[in-house]
């Protein structure tokens, strides 16, 4: 009969914090998923010869909520070898093989006393004739300072194999939207061992597969009308002190700010970017409006970095900036400048994607006009018509945000035509134009949209993405304005001073009066 104790050293200090560590509940359950992959990998062809060639790694993680909690991750792995026990039960004790998924001799301890102060493990290594259980239970070992457990063994058949935790009460018991991210990031975790068939990994009773996003198929932003090309370029970077990273950059079909983002990875597990919470530095994505953020993703396996002990992030050593700026000029190179074409690109939405959101903003805007701008319309229709003089120019406002200034040749006229967006709360126009026509002289224009306006400050922002459609229509409207009283229109600035009213009045305001 083998031992029947295993010595837990260094004891109950350790033991004591490691129900402190800054875990997230993926990557806690993940240590355990590590140890299966890592058995079965080790001892794979014999796994393969036991079961005919169509051995296939099992994981299974189950959560019952009832009497306390409780939390039971299974495998049919390789299970522990007794001749392991003293190594596997000891705290940072590490592995011979420091080459795979378990390297820091801390997972199954740490993430066990992370979510309880008492587990259990009971396992069956394959070929050998016993099951092993052992239990750890914190207040216990705490309370008779405890450096040896005890080991139940029970009979077992040669050809079985297993490992099962048990982790009872648990005080970080998974819940409510947790569980839909837990599931998300395991599937992006283990998704290459997923991939290639070798591991299945279910969750509370359902199998986890990898969703593949669509790859964009578009021309070349430099010739739109050209044969379609797949925007997918791989990648292999050289680092300092020979370190490595390949794989691929591509671009999503779909936008999508959760799904978008850089995987990294590792040994073929992923340590960087599962989940929504794609590696993104800003100075290749930009920021979370900007359509790279949003298109952008890839996986890239990294050599030679060491990660943290809780498998949840890459020591760089002092190379990330190298990292990403080598990986900024690769993926945006010719013949596919990946990040230009994710900026550039645009796809109409489909109405079944854009249903909710406009619903609700027709809705708004229909309320809003009913109850705040009927008064604002019958005092415009009660006016009689003006014939306002458009201003050759308009007073300075008391803060610029941004001017251009431009030519644009006609075969009869120059028009001088001055952009500008000022922020002023104390110009009362969202839009203001001015217009000096000079005989036989080039025409001066200034089209000035007001950030400081009521509207702007409620449904604008800051960014160019969020100001430059405004900023095209306010164009637009002035543009057109000017043409119209050239064609011998009268009235033409009626229609922008009652926009200017209704922006002001009714439509900078997004509910309702009752």
């Amino acid at each position: 009969m083998p031992s029947d104790t295993v010595n837990i050293q260094p004891g109950v200090n350790v033991l004591s914090v490691l129900r402190h560590l800054n875990y997230k509940p993926w990557y806690a359950l993940g240590e355990f998923v590590d140890n299966a992959v890592q058995s079965a990998l080790e001892r794979w062809e014999q796994l393969q010869e036991l079961h005919g060639g169509k051995y296939r790694l099992k994981v299974e993680i189950e959560l019952d909520p009832n009497d306390g909690g409780r939390i039971t991750v299974r495998d049919n792995a390789a299970g522990i070898a007794v001749a392991d026990y003293q190594r596997a039960f000891r705290t940072a004790e590490v592995p011979p093989n420091r080459k795979g998924l378990s390297e820091f001799g801390m997972g199954m301890k740490s993430a066990g006393f992370w979510f309880s102060s008492n587990w259990s493990v009971r396992t069956k290594a394959v070929g050998e004739e016993h099951t092993g259980r052992i239990e750890f239970d914190l207040g216990k070992i705490t309370a008779e300072n405890l450096e040896e457990l005890p080991v139940s063994f029970s009979a077992g058949q040669p050809h079985e194999h297993f490992t099962e935790l048990v982790l009872s009460h648990p005080q970080k018991m998974p819940a409510g939207r947790t569980l839909a991210k837990i599931k998300s990031h395991l599937t992006g975790i283990y998704r290459q061992f997923i991939r290639d068939g070798r591991l299945e990994l279910w969750f509370r009773g359902d199998l986890l597969t990898f969703p593949e996003p669509p790859i964009l198929n578009a021309p070349h932003p430099k010739t739109p009308n050209a044969k379609p090309v797949v925007w997918r370029k791989e990648i292999d970077l050289t680092l300092t002190g020979g370190k490595r990273a390949h794989g691929f950059v591509a671009i999503r079909e779909e936008a999508s700010v959760a799904e978008a983002g850089l995987a990294l990875f590792r040994r073929n597990r992923l340590i960087v970017g599962s989940g929504d919470e794609g590696y993104r530095p800003e100075s290749i994505f930009g920021q979370a409006n900007d359509y790279r953020y949003q298109r952008v993703f890839g996986e890239l396996h990294l050599e030679g970095f060491a990660v943290s002990h809780t498998k949840d992030g890459f020591q760089w050593e002092e190379l990330e900036d190298e990292f990403q700026l080598k990986l900024k000029n690769m993926i945006d190179s010719e013949p596919l400048p990946i990040l230009a074409k994710a900026k550039e690109h645009r796809v109409r939405p489909k109405t079944s994607d854009i249903r909710r959101g406009a619903e609700t903003a027709v809705s708004s805007t229909a309320a809003v006009l009913q109850s705040k701008a009927a008064s604002v319309i019958q005092e415009q229709r009660d006016q009689p018509p003006e014939n306002v003089v458009t201003p050759v120019s308009l007073p300075p406002a008391a803060e610029t945000a941004a001017s251009k200034q431009f030519i644009l040749d006609f075969k009869d006229q120059q028009w001088d035509v001055t952009i500008e967006l000022a922020n002023d709360p104390a110009i009362g126009e969202w839009l203001g134009v001015s217009d000096q026509p000079r005989a036989g002289q080039t025409r001066i224009l200034k089209l000035r949209l007001n950030c400081g306006h009521p509207f702007m400050e409620r449904f604008a922002g800051s960014e160019a993405e969020q100001i430059e459609p405004l900023l095209r229509i306010a164009a637009a409207m002035a543009i057109a304005e000017i043409v119209a009283r050239d064609q011998g229109y009268q009235h033409t600035s009626a229609v922008r001073r009652h926009v200017n009213e209704l922006l002001t009045s009714a439509l900078s305001s997004t509910t309702a009066i009752p």
